[in-house]
């Protein structure tokens, strides 16, 4: 069974952090997993950072252009992460978009995320039809679980033929914008997350965007499985450093 699968099999709401590999310095990938993993986070999205980030708001844009700025490749970050599972063992996602993946070689991609222990992949701009017809036979080869995103504007029936074709959570889009952090979430994205709890899907909701305190971290997981904060974690590490983890992840968690 894939790391995912067997911490979304766990009884408590789970914490998830993006941050961009690369950032802020070149070398900080590794050390900024392992105190994630040591500070109570449940799973970790590593980013890929690319030339033209569509769906990321300022502060992941940023983070991006700095970490590319720093040197960061696809081939640099398969390096620094050869030896990740030797120090953690939370699953590991890379997120990011599906042009460095497709240039890298989508199976060549594949076998060296398997090679390395990362259990999963984020691309939101591979749609799921393309993924279903050409790809997936070959994620499943290598032990991948693909995750796709939903937004409101989603239909039921899309929802659901993302849920048979998911074999890990659903990443629940908590508003129809980039991401970034939030004060709070209002009665239509709370109708929103009830109305995808009473769809009754086989895979487990994460709800991402706009989480970046314990109020919105309870308030997406009341209705679903866990929650993605990104932006609020790039912008603590960048004002305080990643010395202070163990503050951040606290401060989310209400510890």
């Amino acid at each position: 069974m894939n790391r995912i699968q067997k911490k979304l099999q766990e009884d408590k709401k789970l914490l998830s952090i993006y941050f961009t590999a690369g950032y802020p310095e070149i070398n900080d990938t590794v050390s900024i997993i392992e105190d994630l993993e040591k500070n109570g986070v449940d799973m970790i999205e590593i980013g890929l950072p690319f030339s033209d980030p569509l769906a990321d708001g300022p502060t992941i844009q940023e983070s991006s252009t700095q970490a590319l700025r720093n040197g960061m490749t696809t081939n640099l970050l398969f390096e620094q992460l050869k030896d990740i599972r030797k120090s953690v063992s939370i699953p590991l996602i890379i997120m990011g978009y599906f042009n460095p993946v497709l240039q890298y070689g989508v199976e060549a991609f594949c076998k060296k995320c398997q090679e390395i222990g990362i259990d999963g992949l984020i691309l939101p701009d591979l749609p799921v039809d393309v993924y279903a017809e050409e790809y997936k036979d070959i994620f499943e080869a290598y032990g991948l679980i693909n995750v796709f995103l939903i937004t409101p504007q989603t239909s039921n029936e899309r929802i659901h033929y993302i849920d048979s074709v998911s074999a890990g959570f659903i990443y629940m889009v908590s508003s129809a914008s980039t991401t970034g952090a939030k004060s709070g979430f209002g009665d239509e994205q709370t109708e929103y997350f009830k109305r995808i709890a009473d769809l009754n899907l086989k895979n487990p909701q994460i709800v991402g965007f706009g989480i970046s305190n314990n109020d919105t971290f309870t308030q997406a997981t009341t209705y679903a499985k866990g929650a993605i904060i990104g932006s609020a974690f790039i912008k603590h590490i960048t004002n305080d450093g990643k010395q202070e983890i163990s503050k951040f992840t606290k401060t989310v968690l209400g510890l």
